[in-house]
């Protein structure tokens, strides 16, 4: 696609301030492909939230969005998909917004563009969202399958969820209790976005991550 002399937009996003992965990796890597492309990043938006929030409740997106429609952008650059939404129906609802504005959008990790040179939708990048979007609901549904499940066979096999008054748990138990938390936290999931999927306290999963992963860290340096 021609690119010369063009606006674009960057929207960076991770699910909470706690994340390993911040925005300004995100941020950093859009311009360095804009400066390639000879477009002109005319404003940078970054925002701290779950991904799976319904188009509006994320203030930032949605100012987003107003100013790419109001203001003759190009492009807006996203790092991932997913930093749109989780969801497949919020993922649509954005690109509507924009194609309707004529703002093409440019997936950085897959190298896609959602409009053709000449303005139309591009409908193998249609077709290729699409099946991202839903790939990503059905991994959040395995993922809380997995999870109900893991509780149901510890609460079978005798255990118990919370903390009986008066009650000491030896490390094993808490690993056991905690596997998925800490399985989740170690694949780099947000506190806040653990505690969703488990039904945890945020207070209880920031204390499994300060026992269990950042301890392993310390021990770890020399």
């Amino acid at each position: 696609m021609n690119t010369n002399n063009t606006k674009a937009v960057i929207y960076a996003r991770v699910s909470s301030q706690n994340d390993r992965q911040d925005t300004a990796r995100q941020v950093v890597d859009l311009k360095r492909f804009a400066l390639l492309q000879n477009m002109e990043i005319v404003r940078t938006f970054e925002e701290h939230i779950s991904g799976a929030k319904k188009l509006e409740e994320r203030e930032v997106l949605t100012q987003c969005l107003e100013y790419c429609k109001n203001n003759s952008v190009n492009y807006l650059l996203i790092s991932e998909l997913s930093r749109l939404g989780r969801s497949t129906l919020q993922v649509l609802r954005s690109l509507e917004i924009l194609h309707e504005a004529k703002v093409c959008v440019y997936i950085q990790n897959i190298g896609l563009y959602s409009l053709q040179s000449d303005g139309a939708v591009n409908p193998i990048a249609s077709i290729i969202i699409t099946i991202l979007a839903e790939m990503s609901n059905i991994e959040r549904s395995n993922i809380q399958y997995r999870l109900n499940s893991g509780r149901q066979q510890y609460i079978n096999r005798g255990g118990k969820l919370g903390r009986r008054k008066g009650s000491v748990k030896t490390i094993e138990q808490k690993k056991e209790e905690y596997k998925e938390v800490i399985s989740l936290l170690k694949r780099g999931y947000s506190i806040r976005n653990v505690a969703r999927l488990t039904g945890f306290s945020i207070q209880t999963v920031q204390t499994v991550k300060n026992q269990f992963l950042n301890n392993n860290r310390k021990e770890e340096q020399p």
